[in-house]
């Protein structure tokens, strides 16, 4: 409690009834949270009695691991206490998928029920789509399945959705898909990762659900509560017994995801929510300069829909924001690769380096500099548990415990190949494998004895042996051992898969292998950064979320793609909080740096084809000129001939 500012400890010593924290970026919201949870374990709460909700796996695991010390390290609490009892502390999805394993009967799911990712959703939307008879050359299948979660997040089921939309061509369509794809999952009893959140509200509501969960968690505390759509809102609601001990953490101005049906006015509604509610602001900030908390508090503040607040710091002012105009996505691709490469050998540590961008199309470009100019990097993006061979290992792992889950069962069903055809793997999903011919039918009965062998040996053993069981009993290793290059990096990843798996053999066999599972259906493109990678990282603003560097490059900032073109095609001049979310885009990009900024744009740039010419963004504009240092330099060179040849 030393440690902390006055209204860091004001919250810290605020425990009883709704309190509402609004953190301005890199204010030490996690620092207060963990001091709240510990304070009320030195007050006599049980911390098994204290549940703490946040959006990432990364965040979650930095929580649990902060709290977890605190507890164990904190003189006042007695040594019993702080090794025997831990606080649940959990992202919104894993949340979810712990009600519904203890409630799974309820729901008509094995405890080993189906977690579809978004590669499985959009693929069983297809089908859906081809069952009912739609050409899927005609109708995106992304977009559909956007539409589908983006109502599943709001709340809404999908007979509750075709009866809205009854008479609407398009609506009626996607009725009919949406129908479909439930059959599915309610077939292979399998939910999706929207289902996670939608079934634990429908598990909530039942009052007996409900009154067990208020004894079992007596304080709650919520992260990022900005970024809570209908469902999350509805579950932190119904999971706060009378007593209201609910604690929420948020900063409007780091709003990032309407998209995704995050609702702002849950956070700006919460004191009409809860009436007896306190709200304190945290506005120092521990991580940037002056200049970097200067530009950002003068871009957020030409926005309507926020509770006003103005972040400070007692850092040093430090260095001016670069700005770079390039003659096209070369040039500034060149640009950033070299100014990399100059902070890397002044000193600079590669993972302190961060290079983000709008749109996820932007890092071709920047990617191809950074290999011409030989600068190491990690694209994150490109997710562990996506890669084939990983994705293969789990699904034996899944159809051998969940033999109705007829996704993993399609996927592993010739891998390796055993010639299964389409019409034999038809028959075999219908149920009718018994029609097979002969051969067919001998190989089909082989994989079904190695899923029983897998299931036995999965339950009975340690996870990380179950991989490497798996590998050589399927035959997977030997296939690959025997693919040259590419079938060794991918032994290599499967490997990796052994060295990951050995973090849950503590739970033993069955527990850990469903620890496992779980937590691989639930990776976020954040976690790649728990693997060591030297390299700047290239992301998304959006992936940047909660993440700091001491050095950020922001780049592609040009009116239409930052801010994006999407909020200049409105047919009303009504503005709402969601026209001012590209703005708060720009706040959570300046943010994220400890010490330089730089900001690029490109005067000319092909997109999809056609090469347009662009003005400044006008957040670039929003920012004085006392702020900003233009940087100077011959950029462009992978377009231009390194050589000039005399005939």
């Amino acid at each position: 409690m030393e440690n902390l500012n006055s209204e860091q400890k004001r919250a810290a010593e605020n425990l009883e009834g709704p309190l509402l924290i609004l953190a301005g970026a890199g204010a030490g919201k996690t620092k207060t949270l963990t001091s709240r949870i510990v304070n009320l374990v030195r007050h006599g709460v049980a911390p098994r009695e204290i549940l703490a909700i946040t959006f990432t796996n990364k965040a979650a695991k930095e929580m649990r691991e902060r709290v977890t010390y605190a507890i164990e390290h904190d003189p006042v609490l007695s040594l019993p206490v702080s090794l025997t009892e831990r606080p649940f502390v959990s992202t919104f999805h894993a949340l979810g998928v712990h009600i519904i394993k203890e409630n799974a009967q309820r729901l008509g799911l094995p405890r080993f029920f189906g977690i579809y990712d978004k590669g499985d959703s959009k693929q069983a939307v297809r089908d859906a789509m081809k069952t009912i008879g739609l050409d899927p050359k005609q109708f995106d299948a992304g977009k559909m399945m956007g539409i589908i979660s983006r109502e599943k997040g709001n709340g809404v089921t999908q007979e509750e959705y075709a009866v809205r939309i009854e008479g609407e061509y398009m609506g009626t369509v996607i009725a009919q898909v949406w129908r479909e794809y439930e059959n599915t999952l309610t077939r292979e009893k399998a939910l999706d990762f929207d289902d996670l959140l939608l079934k634990t509200v429908r598990l909530l509501k039942d009052e007996g659900v409900r009154n067990h969960y208020h004894q079992v968690w007596k304080y709650v505390h919520i992260d990022e509560y900005q970024d809570t759509n209908g469902v999350q809102y509805q579950i932190a609601r119904l999971l706060v017994g009378t007593q209201n001990h609910l604690c929420v953490v948020g900063d409007i101005d780091q709003n990032i995801y309407s998209w995704r049906g995050a609702q702002l006015r849950n956070i700006l509604n919460f004191e009409k929510d809860y009436p007896n509610s306190t709200t304190i602001l945290l506005e120092e900030n521990y991580r940037s300069t002056g200049t970097i908390l200067n530009v950002a508090n003068h871009i957020i503040k030409k926005n309507k829909f926020r509770k006003d607040k103005n972040l400070f710091t007692k850092n040093p002012t430090g260095e001016q924001i670069s700005l770079f105009e390039g003659y096209d996505e070369v040039s500034e691709g060149e640009f950033i690769a070299t100014k990399t490469k100059e902070l890397a050998e002044s000193g600079v540590p590669m993972n302190e380096i961060a290079v983000l961008y709008r749109a996820n199309f932007q890092s071709r470009v920047i990617e191809e500099a950074f290999l011409s100019y030989g600068v190491s990097y990690q694209l994150l993006g490109t997710k562990f548990f996506e890669r084939k061979e990983v994705k293969d290992i789990l699904a034996y792992i899944k159809a051998s415990l969940s033999p109705e889950s007829l996704a993993d069962i399609k996927r592993i069903v010739n891998v390796p190949v055993r010639g299964i055809g389409k019409v034999s793997l038809l028959k075999i999903i219908e149920g009718n494998a018994h029609t097979l011919p002969k051969k067919t039918k001998e190989k089909y009965e082989e994989l079904q004895i190695i899923l029983l062998k897998i299931a036995e040996y999965a339950r009975k053993e340690k996870p990380s042996d179950t991989i490497k069981f798996v590998m050589e009993v399927t035959g997977i290793e030997y296939e690959l051992s025997r693919s040259g290059e590419d079938g060794e990096e991918r032994l290599e990843n499967i490997r990796e898969l052994v060295t990951l798996a050995s973090r849950y053999d503590e739970f033993g066999g069955e527990a850990g292998i469903e620890r496992l599972l779980t937590d691989a259906a639930l990776h976020s493109d954040q976690d790649e950064l728990d693997k060591p990678q030297e390299g700047a990282k290239l992301m998304t603003v959006h992936a940047s979320k909660g993440l700091e560097f001491d050095y950020v490059f922001i780049a592609g900032l040009e009116e239409n793609l930052f801010p994006h073109k999407r909020l200049k095609d409105r047919d009303n001049d009504t503005t709402t909080e969601d026209d001012e979310e590209e703005r708060r885009l720009f706040y959570v990009a300046l943010t994220r740096a400890r010490k330089k900024i730089y900001l690029s744009y490109a005067q000319v740039r092909t997109i999809f084809g056609n090469r347009q010419i662009n003005i400044p963004s006008e957040f670039i504009i929003d920012i004085p000129d006392t702020f900003i240092m233009k940087e100077e330099g011959d950029y462009g060179l992978l377009r231009k001939p390194l050589f000039k040849i005399d005939f």
